[in-house]
């Protein structure tokens, strides 16, 4: 019999973390044709979801899926993430969280090859195993939010002072 992976398990005890001290869980998702989420707030082939209990309903975190359904400009959609494409947990207010590493489409983990910062976009990785913390910065903004109309991401364009996280490898 296969293990379990670890992930899904620390998904939920840092998901638990940030409500019990009042923070916004967000995840940082890796889209591909298994991740079910609205196209349009898809960003680079990722997208940062707000799964915080005011912004999702029905929310289930299993050991293979992520599932519940949240408000895109004022549309209700069924969303549906599969565990192994979660790149980062982390909670808004402070940045504090998990990276993990994701498979990339090839089958093998990517690897930066880097000890420095990293953006949050770059999520993916450290293919070591090595543990990254989303460093005390400020982080992108939801894609799922609680109904508002402005919920997808903004453009980033790369410039100071985007509001974008970053993570930072911690050994």
């Amino acid at each position: 019999m296969q293990e379990i992976s670890t992930k899904p398990y620390l998904l939920r005890a840092l998901y638990e973390w940030c409500t019990d001290n009042g923070y916004t869980p967000h995840i940082a998702v890796r889209v591909d044709n298994q991740t079910r989420v609205p196209r349009q707030f898809v960003r680079d082939n990722e997208i940062v979801l707000n799964i915080s209990f005011e912004a999702t309903s029905q929310l289930q975190m299993g050991n293979e899926w992520i599932e519940f359904s949240a408000r895109f400009s004022g549309k209700s959609h069924k969303i549906e993430v599969p565990v192994a494409n979660v790149l980062a947990i982390y909670a808004r207010e402070n940045g504090q969280g998990m990276a993990f590493p994701v498979d990339s489409a090839g089958g093998e983990a990517t690897d930066s090859g880097a000890d420095e910062a990293l953006p949050a976009d770059d999520a993916a990785t450290t293919g070591e195993g090595g543990g990254l913390k989303v460093a005390d910065a400020p982080s992108p903004a939801p894609a799922a939010a609680d109904g508002d109309d402005d919920t997808h991401r903004p453009d980033d364009d790369g410039s100071k002072g985007g509001g974008r996280g970053h993570l930072k490898v911690v050994k």
